[in-house]
Parts: structure tokens; C-alpha cells; sequence
């Protein structure tokens, strides 16, 4: 007998030396076994996916057209990648010069500010030494409160440790 062939009908599960787990089921039961395994493997190749596109016109992709496509696929992504990853690059270093020349920028103005104030101290001593000088020869109106001596003494010597610190 053939591979494939279907057994006599006549014949018994007990007589076939090849079918080993089969003995003692009737030739007429695995025939008709045989059959519907037959019928149910064409129901299966008539619904399968492929079949159905077949039908509609459209062939069934092969693997290596699958393999082509993913790898297409994987192409663009990663020249996606490459470029928004170059955007994020050059996003950061302008972002980076940007708080590099603010930076610069806000040391000029502390500078500036720093002179600024430095000027006003000393425009401001000068101004306490004009007003200590002026002060004994200053005709103060009797309806005005009187500065009392005391207080030009703390003053002075608060210009002359100002001095003393100035010149260290």
C-alpha cells in the first residue's frame, strides 16, 4: 500500500502491521477517519486568510517581501530617529549659548552696579564731610531742634575709620 492510499475496507486495524496505536479500530472507521481529515484539511485551505486574499485580487505577501518591508520600515524609523535627535541636539545648544551670552550679560550689569554703587559711598562720605565741616558755622534758628555737640564727634570718627578701612 501507498502512503496516502486508503486501506481496503475489508481489512482490520489488527491486520495492518504499520499501524501500531491503531490496532483493534475497523479499516471502515479509519477510512472514514482518513476522509473527514481530508475534508476538514480543504475547509481549512479555502478559509484561510491567503485564500480569502487570493480571491480578492491581492497576492499573499511571501516572508522575504515581509522581511524587505519591516526592514524598510526600521529604515525610516531609525532616519527618524537620527534627524529629531539632531533638532533635540541643536535645541540644547542654542539653549546653551543663549544662557551663556545671559550670563555675560548679567555679569556686565553686576559690574556696573557694583561701580554704581561704590560711586554713591563715596559721594556719600564726601557729602558727610561737607555737612561736618558747614555744622560749627551753621546759625541754627531757635524754633529748629538743636543737634546736640555729641553727635558731630561720632559722626567724624566714623568718617575716619571709613578712611582707615579705604586705605587698608
Amino acid at each position: 500500500m501507498m502512503p496516502g492510499q486508503i486501506p481496503d475496507p475489508s481489512l482490520t486495524a489488527g491486520s495492518l502491521p504499520s499501524l501500531g496505536l491503531l490496532a483493534g479500530i475497523s479499516a471502515t472507521t479509519l477510512t472514514d477517519q482518513l476522509k473527514l481529515a481530508q475534508d476538514f484539511r480543504n475547509l481549512g485551505a479555502m478559509l484561510s486568510p491567503l485564500h480569502i486574499l487570493g480571491r480578492l485580487g491581492k497576492r499573499p505577501f511571501t516572508v522575504e517581501e515581509e522581511k524587505d518591508e519591516e526592514e524598510e520600515w526600521r529604515r525610516r524609523r531609525r532616519d527618524k530617529n537620527k534627524v529629531a535627535a539632531a533638532r533635540c541636539r541643536n535645541r540644547k545648544k542654542e539653549r546653551t549659548d543663549f544662557l551663556q551670552r545671559e550670563s555675560e550679560r548679567l555679569e556686565v550689569v553686576n559690574s556696573d552696579l557694583k561701580a554704581q554703587i561704590e560711586e554713591l559711598r563715596m559721594e556719600r562720605q564726601q557729602l558727610m564731610v561737607m555737612l561736618n565741616l558747614h555744622r560749627p558755622t551753621c546759625i541754627v534758628r531757635t524754633d529748629s531742634v538743636k543737634t546736640p555737640e555729641s553727635e558731630a564727634n561720632p559722626l567724624l570718627e566714623h568718617l575716619a575709620a571709613e578712611k582707615l578701612e579705604a586705605s587698608k
